[in-house]
């Protein structure tokens, strides 16, 4: 069961999440936040699997509101749902330690499937918002030719496959190796890039050209 805290300034969108989500197997609603002070606080106290997190909001915005949970409570996942899809907010939303965006267009089935994905560790970014991290990094400068900080060609590989999206099982699939190498070689990654969790690590494939075309 995955337990999710919606944060949204609007009654009408909380309520309606909260319908919604509510007609998913396997997920469970744990509670609801008006702003971003209110959504930490929940947070802290509930301790859901997973933020549902509105980025615009009052006193507290859906970024900063991240950003302390990720100092307070790293556990604590959280996905990005809003109606803004700018090359901004998404970097932003990223930086600040989100594992996931989403828009709010989204259907029963992309929330699903993100909340699964963060929980087991995964990046979640919709596929309709991509092009805008790509063009918010778009100044970065491009890949060397050898991998930068001092990643091996294979593990600059492995980690272009978790910029697609792909979990260990599904790399070690496509590379045909046990997927106990692959975890190694996500940990050697993690550990070369200062990556906390593959949201960082797939911002950091797309600033430094890693991620596929």
């Amino acid at each position: 069961m995955i337990r999710v805290l919606l944060a949204d300034d609007q009654r009408v969108v909380r309520e309606g999440l909260a319908m919604l989500l509510g007609l998913l197997p396997g997920v469970e609603i744990a509670g609801a936040a008006a702003d971003g002070d209110q959504a930490v606080a929940l947070a802290l106290e509930l301790r859901p699997d997973v933020v549902l997190m509105d980025l615009r909001m009052p006193r507290c915005d859906g970024i900063e509101a991240t950003r302390r949970l990720g100092a307070r409570a790293p556990e604590v996942r959280v996905v990005a749902l809003t109606t803004y899809a700018d090359d901004r907010s998404v970097l932003d939303a990223l930086r600040a330690g989100a594992r996931g965006y989403l828009t709010k267009d989204a259907g029963a089935e992309d929330i699903r499937r993100a909340l699964e994905q963060v929980t087991r560790g995964q990046a979640a970014v919709d596929p309709a918002v991509q092009h805008h991290l790509i063009a918010a990094l778009a100044g970065a400068a491009p890949a060397a030719e050898r991998p930068p900080d001092g990643l091996t060609r294979r593990e600059a590989e492995v980690l272009g496959h978790i910029a697609n999206g792909l979990s260990n099982n599904e790399i070690a699939q496509l590379l045909t190796v046990s997927e106990a190498t692959v975890k190694s070689h996500v940990n050697r990654i993690f550990g070369k890039i200062g990556a906390r969790d593959r949201a960082q690590a797939v911002t950091y494939a797309y600033r430094h050209g890693l991620a596929p075309g």
